[in-house]
């Protein structure tokens, strides 16, 4: 099943690639060390697939390399691994994945989900599709369901907004009925134009979980650390990517420009109790310089360095 419509990662660069001044860092702060007590709170941190799906254009379906996947990030030390959707749409999904996760003592904690919410001609086919899909991935005990609820290409109406609220509530149910936590994912379009996208579902569903990705609020012109301290209370999971002053994201975190001393800093203000995951994202005809392995690795003890998890 294709469920297009959704503008995200898979665009590249080719919508953002520019650095908002005032919400990064030199590398050389980013880079420090947080002299404070220790974290009260140390959420799981899994690793995204789209690195390795990205080789996969385009229905970015990286099964042929899970166990790539999963080996790498039990080599890195992640605490779990994050699909993307079109993974758990095979009908041996559950029992190959159920086979890497113990071989590897490597859980499946959760999955990214995108498709064309605002349009009601498409609601019948994405809640079948997401039904299967959340059914598989509570069968996997998986935790997690990151929302993006599509790109129009354009500033979306009011009726559209109502739409995609209307959908999104019934999918919040679907995601319950699994054990799965619904949570509205972030790319660029979501909160662009004074985030209009994301305060017409927020005024529509208030009390929606929040799954932000940094780097998109970032190259969305959104500083993250006000982001956590309005709607800290909300969120539920993130994702967690570098990048250099000129846009350019990093092989792993820590390379760049990224504020996130002061994102740790905020999460603890508002006792951030969620889970989170590191994304790596290389840009076109990127030769990483390290084995995968070793990007997770570098970026796990990053993330154990900086936030104390």
């Amino acid at each position: 099943m294709s469920l297009s419509g959704v503008s995200t990662r898979r665009s590249f660069l080719s919508k953002s690639t520019g650095c908002l001044a005032g919400l990064l860092l030199p590398s050389r702060f980013a880079r420090q060390v947080l002299a404070e007590e220790p974290a009260p709170f140390k959420p799981k941190i899994s690793g995204h697939i789209w690195v390795y799906a990205s080789k996969f254009p385009p229905d970015w379906d990286a099964t042929p390399v899970l166990e790539k996947a999963f080996s790498d990030l039990h080599a890195g030390g992640l605490d779990g691994v994050e699909l993307m959707e079109v993974v758990l749409r095979h009908d041996d999904a559950v029992e190959h994945l159920s086979r890497l996760a113990k071989q590897y003592n490597l859980p499946v904690t959760g999955a990214s989900y995108g498709a064309a919410m605002w349009d009601a001609t498409k609601h019948a086919e994405i809640l079948a599709d997401v039904t299967l899909v959340t059914g598989r991935l509570g069968q996997l005990n998986g935790k997690t369901l990151g929302i993006s609820v599509g790109d129009a290409g354009r500033v979306k109406t009011e009726s559209e907004l109502d739409a995609q609220a209307q959908l999104l509530r019934k999918i919040q149910v679907i995601c319950s009925n699994s054990g799965v936590v619904a949570n509205l994912h972030n790319h660029t379009y979501e909160v662009a134009n004074g985030m209009h996208d994301l305060k017409g579902t927020l005024a529509r569903i208030p009390d929606i979980k929040l799954g932000p990705d940094l780097n998109w609020l970032v190259r969305a012109g959104v500083d993250p650390i006000w982001f956590i301290r309005t709607y800290g209370h909300q969120i539920v999971y993130m994702h967690l990517r570098d990048q250099y002053q000129d846009g350019t994201w990093t092989e792993y975190l820590g390379q760049g420009v990224t504020d996130f001393p002061g994102i740790a800093q905020a999460l603890r203000s508002v006792d951030f109790r969620g889970r989170a995951a590191i994304e790596l994202a290389f840009p076109n005809n990127f030769v990483p310089k390290y084995p995968l392995a070793d990007d997770w690795k570098l970026s796990r003890d990053y993330v154990r360095t900086v936030f104390g998890w």
